[in-house]
């Protein structure tokens, strides 16, 4: 079975396309450096030739709230106009948990923006909403901090997952029937977010102090308990801990 991986390059998606050549099938990556643009459409129609399934693991090279939200929509909507075209019969997705609870960020809301086009279109699909990636710990830290000594953080809750089972549960959603609906995953371990990142930068050796503040921005906005995890018994759980992850990737 073709399967074309959009963003197949990426952390995700370039794990998502081994998983699935190990399991037989045919898995194509497409991104910009590959000749295949979704925002322009350039490479699609030849990309999609005979693909039965897309993966769309491609991200907003901007996170401004226009920058992102036209890219999610204009992507998306040249991405499922090519597949009606080339009769794709599964269009998977992979987004994020409790992307409606928060229209008010504007990347959650570029997300759902994505998430309505993509349940609108004929095409049958799935979406995958995962919480956040052990492997944006730095960027996630770097950016609460703003250049700053200290390290501002909300304490709500927090479960990331090890981005290399986000893309085994894509590339085994891909290889499915497709569910016309949703699933969520999210890492084994529960924690508030100002105690991970404490956690997190003793082991890095990072000097930065991490400062609890219910006030602390995420993503541009004020974060309430539950918003960055599923409901409890709603999604799968991964296996692999925090711990075990640093130590397969320490860090440098």
């Amino acid at each position: 079975m073709k399967v074309v991986v959009i963003g197949g390059t990426g952390l995700i998606g370039s794990k998502a396309v081994r998983l699935l050549r190990e399991h037989g099938h045919e898995a194509v990556p497409a991104a910009p450096n590959t000749g295949v643009n979704t925002l322009t459409g350039e490479g699609l129609a030849e990309v999609l030739e005979g693909a039965s399934v897309v993966v769309d693991v491609s991200n907003s090279p901007s996170f401004e709230d226009e920058a992102v939200l036209n890219f999610f929509t204009t992507s998306t909507g040249n991405l499922l106009a090519a597949e009606r075209k080339a009769g794709v019969g599964h269009h998977v997705a992979l987004t994020i948990v409790n992307t409606d609870r928060r229209p008010d960020i504007g990347y959650f809301r570029a997300k759902v923006a994505q998430e309505r086009l993509i349940e609108a279109s004929p095409v049958p699909f799935s979406l995958v909403h995962a919480t956040q990636f052990f492997e944006f710990g730095r960027r996630i830290a770097d950016e609460a901090a703003a250049g700053g000594g200290t390290v501002p953080m909300p304490p709500v809750l927090f479960q990331p997952i090890a981005g290399e089972e986000v893309s085994a549960v894509v590339a085994r959603t891909a290889a499915g029937a497709p569910l016309n609906g949703r699933i969520q995953i999210a890492g084994p371990e529960v924690s508030r977010m100002d105690e991970f990142f404490r956690k997190a930068l003793a082991a890095w050796g990072d000097p930065r102090e991490v400062v609890t503040d219910p006030h602390a921005h995420y993503f541009g906005a004020e974060m309430h308990e539950r918003d960055l995890v599923p409901d409890e018994g709603a999604a799968t759980l991964g296996e692999i801990t925090y711990a075990d992850w640093l130590a397969a990737n320490p860090a440098k």
